[in-house]
């Protein structure tokens, strides 16, 4: 089955950065796209940013745009997610995502398969 761990989560000063990873296994992670979602404290899961199963096409929600990178190294069955420039509202839990089918260019929470979070924690 399909399994995603996270690591890399913490506590960081506004203006700082954090990388989280997360790796794959269970399936031919380089058929899938990749993804992070995020949950703030009270609010619903949001989209944060995707990769496509090549590597080739990224997209971000507009709120981490220009501060967050997405990348992803097939032979390590790695997603990362670079977070520059952080701020508090950038605080949540933050859960990695596998596409639930081949060949794709993004996740959705509807049909990603998702790990068990970490926690990231900006403080102002």
């Amino acid at each position: 089955q399909v399994q995603l761990v996270e690591t890399g989560g913490g506590l960081v000063q506004a203006g700082g950065s954090l990388r989280l990873s997360c790796t794959a296994s269970g399936r031919t992670f380089s058929s899938y796209a990749m993804g992070w979602f995020r949950q703030p404290p009270g609010k619903e899961r949001e989209f944060v940013a995707a990769i496509s199963w090549t590597g080739t096409v990224t997209n971000y929600a507009d709120s981490v745009k220009g501060r967050f990178t997405i990348s992803r190294d097939n032979a390590k069955a790695t997603v990362y997610l670079q977070m520059n420039s952080l701020k508090p509202e950038d605080t949540a839990v933050y859960y990695c995502a596998q596409d639930s089918i081949t060949g794709g260019r993004t996740v959705a929470p509807t049909h990603s398969f998702t790990g068990q979070g970490t926690q990231v924690t900006v403080s102002s």
